[in-house]
């Protein structure tokens, strides 16, 4: 196998691993946080219904506004604040956090600390 292969392979079973521990509920749905090199997004799923309930991302207009560059920690904490806030517009206060392949560092815990901050219990 190449290295690439091999390299994808591993995320595969990282992430294979992380979710095998996790399931959203209605009643406690799941945070999935996804990182690209330039942006950050997050979104709050109920996978029994197959539904995402709740979302946020760098993308957003009104959240680019804020931050001149969506690849930074100050970025993930403001994502993880506004869907904190639309979450409990909706009556969702607690989820579980699917970090993904992620090791929970950097803008991913960034990210998880705004919507502690913004009020999710995690």
């Amino acid at each position: 196998m190449n290295r690439q292969k091999v390299l994808q392979v591993r995320r595969l079973r990282r992430q294979r691993r992380v979710r095998n521990s996790l399931e959203g509920t209605p009643e406690r749905p799941r945070l999935a946080v996804f990182r690209s090199s330039k942006h950050i997004y997050a979104q709050i799923i109920d996978d029994l219904a197959g539904r995402t309930l709740v979302a946020a991302s760098t993308v957003e207009p009104e959240i680019k506004g804020e931050t001149p560059k969506g690849s930074n920690r100050a970025a993930a904490t403001v994502v993880g604040q506004r869907l904190a806030s639309r979450a409990q517009e909706k009556g969702i206060t607690k989820v579980c956090f699917d970090r993904r392949s992620y090791k929970y560092h950097g803008r991913v815990a960034a990210l998880a600390d705004g919507a502690r901050q913004g009020g999710l219990q995690f």
